[in-house]
C-alpha cells in the first residue's frame, strides 16, 4: 500500500509489526517514548486519591508537516479536547531569527523553510524549562518585518501538556529527545499550496506571485530535504490533517489515559465536568483576567453560571409524560422534578441564584453564611431553608470548590436537616483537586458539577490559577 493512502490505524499497525517497533501498540500509544516508564508517569495511572495530586512530569507532544499541512488546526483540536488550562502551545514559527538588514534588502532570496532559519537553540531551552516547572517568555515574530518584537513576548506558563508545533521541530535529535510523543500531520501538497497562498496574502502581506516564486524556490525543495525525511521519527501519522476528526479522537483519548486527565472522574464517578468548547474556554479566559472590567466579569460569569445549573439539572429525577403535539401526535418526553429547591453559600453562591431561578421558575432558595475562622477554620453564622428540605433535591451554589471546608459543613447541616446525601447536587464553576478529595471522603454519595478542574491550592489555601475572590469581584466590592 502506498504510504500517502494508509490510515492512522494501518500506520499503527504497520509500527507495531515492523522491525523498528519501540513498544508502540494501538492500546499504549504513549509507552514508546523513553519517559513514559519514569516513576512520574506511571502515577499518573494510579487510582490513589494522594497520588492525583501529586506533580507530574509534563507531556510534550511534538506536532511536525509541510507548511500549510493543518498542524494548527490540529494542535487546536488536540487543546480544545484536552481543556484549555492544562496545555499550552509553543510555536515553532516564534523562533525564527530576526533578518539583518543586508537580508531584509533581500528577502526574496532568503530561506524561511531551511534550519538555519529558527534559533533551535533558544526553542530547546524554551522546551526544557516548561518541562522543569518553569514559565517562559516566549519571542513573538512579526511576518511583515521579519523581526522579532523588542518590548513584548508571550508568556507561557508550565503545565501538564506541552505541544510544540513547526515544520521542523523533528529535525534536530536534541528537541526529538524530549518529545513524549511525535505526530506528523500529512496532507497533499497542491492543498497545502493553496492554503499558503491564502495565508500568506491575507495574513502576511504579500502578494500571489512572490508566494509562489518562494514556494518553488524555497518551499518545496525544503519540505523535500528536511520536513519529509523527518516523518520517519513520527509516532503517529494524521492523514488529511484536522479533518482527520477519528485520528484526532484516538490521540486525544490515549493522551488523557496517559495522563491520567480524568482521575478525579475515575476515583469519584459523582463528579461531572461539562464538555469543553471554545466557548466555554473563552468565557474562563475573561473571567480569569484580572484586568476584566466588572461588567465583563458579571455576564460572562453569568453565562458560565447558567451552563452549570443547566447541566446540573440534568441530573436530577425525572418522570416519564406524554403530551400532544400541535399535528395532534403523541410524544413521550420527561417532567421535571418538582420537589428541588436551591441553597446558596453566602455570599459568593448568591451570584448563581439568578441562574437557577431562570432556569427554575418560583424555586425556593435557602441561605448558608459560613465565616472563615483563622486560615481554614469555619463557623456556621446563619442558616435559612425551606421547611420541608427533607423533601427536595437541593441544588448547593457556590462558584469555587477551594479546601471544600465550607462545602462540608454546608453539606453536613442539609444532612442534619433530614436531606439525603444522595440528593444533593454541588455545583460550582472551578474545583481544586484538594476540594474534590475533601468532600468525598465524607460525602460519596454526593454529585459535583463544574466547568474545570484548576491546579492546586497555595500556600495561603487559595485557588491556582483560579479565579481570586469571586464574590468581591462580583458584586464589585473588590476594590
Amino acid at each position: 500500500m502506498p504510504e500517502e493512502t494508509k490510515t492512522t490505524v494501518d500506520y499503527l499497525m504497520e509500527r507495531a509489526s515492523g522491525p523498528h517497533f519501540s513498544g508502540l501498540r494501538l492500546d499504549g500509544l504513549l509507552s514508546s517514548s523513553p519517559s513514559s516508564s519514569s516513576p512520574s508517569s506511571a502515577s499518573a495511572d494510579s487510582s490513589n486519591p494522594a497520588d492525583s495530586a501529586a506533580p507530574k512530569q509534563p507531556f510534550v507532544i511534538g506536532v511536525s508537516g509541510g507548511t500549510a499541512s493543518g498542524k494548527t488546526t490540529v494542535c487546536d483540536m488536540i487543546i480544545q479536547q484536552l481543556h484549555d488550562h492544562r496545555v499550552v502551545l509553543v510555536n515553532q514559527d516564534s523562533f525564527y531569527r530576526g533578518l539583518t538588514p543586508e537580508e531584509s534588502e533581500r528577502v526574496h532570496e532568503y530561506n524561511f523553510d531551511h534550519p538555519d532559519a529558527f534559533d533551535t537553540e533558544q526553542m530547546l531551552e524554551c522546551v526544557q524549562k516548561l518541562k522543569s516547572g518553569q514559565s517562559v517568555h516566549v519571542p513573538i515574530y512579526d511576518f511583515k518585518i521579519h523581526q522579532r518584537s523588542s518590548d513584548s513576548f508571550r508568556q507561557v506558563n508550565a503545565s501538564d501538556v506541552i505541544i510544540l508545533e513547526g515544520i521542523l521541530v523533528f529535525h534536530d535529535q536534541r528537541v526529538r529527545n524530549l518529545m513524549n510523543m511525535k505526530i506528523f500531520v500529512d496532507t497533499d501538497a497542491d492543498v497545502r499550496l493553496a492554503r499558503r497562498i491564502r495565508r500568506d496574502t491575507a495574513e502576511r502581506g504579500r502578494d500571489i506571485d512572490s508566494v509562489l516564486e518562494q514556494y518553488a524556490k524555497f518551499v518545496k525543495p525544503a519540505f523535500d530535504d528536511f520536513v519529509l525525511p523527518s516523518k520517519k521519527y513520527a509516532d503517529v501519522i494524521i492523514p488529511r490533517g484536522g479533518d482527520n476528526h477519528v485520528a484526532i479522537d484516538l490521540i486525544v483519548q490515549h493522551i488523557r489515559t496517559k495522563l491520567g486527565q480524568h482521575d478525579l472522574c475515575k476515583i469519584y464517578p459523582n463528579v461531572y465536568v461539562i464538555q469543553s468548547t471554545f466557548q466555554i474556554r473563552g468565557m474562563h479566559t475573561l473571567i480569569r483576567d484580572r484586568e476584566i472590567s466588572k461588567h465583563d466579569f458579571v455576564f460572562y460569569s453569568d453565562r458560565l453560571i447558567r451552563l452549570v445549573v443547566e447541566h446540573g439539572l440534568g441530573h436530577l429525577p425525572f418522570t416519564e409524560k406524554q403530551v400532544i403535539t400541535p399535528p395532534g401526535c403523541v410524544y413521550t418526553g420527561v417532567d421535571f422534578c418538582k420537589k428541588l429547591c436551591g441553597v446558596s453559600i453566602v455570599r459568593s453562591g448568591e451570584s448563581m441564584e439568578n441562574a437557577l431561578r431562570a432556569c427554575c421558575k418560583g424555586i425556593k432558595i435557602g441561605k448558608i453564611l459560613i465565616h472563615r475562622d483563622g486560615d481554614d477554620g469555619k463557623q456556621l453564622i446563619y442558616e435559612k431553608l425551606p421547611k420541608d428540605i427533607s423533601e427536595r433535591h437541593v441544588l448547593l451554589l457556590d462558584p469555587v470548590l477551594g479546601t471544600g471546608n465550607s462545602a462540608n459543613q454546608a453539606i453536613e447541616l442539609l444532612i442534619q436537616k433530614g436531606v439525603p446525601e444522595s440528593h444533593i447536587i454541588f455545583l460550582n464553576l472551578i474545583s481544586a483537586p484538594e476540594g474534590i478529595h475533601c468532600v468525598y471522603k465524607r460525602f460519596p454519595s454526593l454529585k459535583i458539577v463544574t466547568t474545570e478542574f484548576d491546579v492546586a491550592l497555595n500556600e495561603e489555601f487559595r485557588v491556582i490559577p483560579g479565579l481570586g475572590e469571586f464574590g468581591d469581584r462580583y458584586f464589585g466590592t473588590d476594590d
